[in-house]
């Protein structure tokens, strides 16, 4: 991990963008990912909405009062395979908790619902930081990181 931020190469000017605004996920089962999303997260429902294409359709979730929206998408003719990091696409999914604390109630919160965890990883390098990662139903990655910079 770097701290450093170094200007772009380009001569030209890049718009602005103000903040994530929603992730799309591609899910297997949507229910058992809906319900997952909500018992583990905290997400509920905000609305369900067709696929531009015509077809499939996302169940979109959030967490209220965040901002953040996940789409939890089915597409008819997907793969069904677990997610894997190795392949072209999103590696992980991380959320930021605001303190270090919080990550040890995470930890609490994950094995109070029975959901598998990696161990707390904890750094000062090379600045305070610590996150802990776990998976949803189709093996996505999702991190929890406390960033103390």
């Amino acid at each position: 991990m770097t701290t450093a931020t170094e200007t772009s190469p380009s001569r030209r000017t890049v718009p602005t963008v103000t903040g994530l605004h929603h992730l799309g996920l591609t899910v297997r089962d949507i229910g058992a990912s809906e319900a997952w999303y909500n018992e583990v997260l905290g997400l509920v429902r905000a609305f369900a909405e067709p696929h531009a294409t015509g077809d499939g359709y996302a169940v979109v979730m959030t967490r209220p009062g965040t901002g953040l929206f996940v789409g939890l998408d089915h597409h008819p003719d997907a793969d069904r395979q677990m997610f894997s990091p190795r392949r072209t696409g999103l590696d992980h999914l991380a959320r930021q908790v605001a303190s270090r604390e919080a990550i040890d109630e995470w930890v609490t919160h994950l094995d109070d619902v029975g959901v598998e965890h990696e161990a707390l990883f904890e750094s000062t390098e090379p600045v305070p930081h610590a996150l802990v990662l776990f998976r949803d139903p189709d093996g996505i990655p999702i991190e929890l990181f406390w960033f103390g910079g």
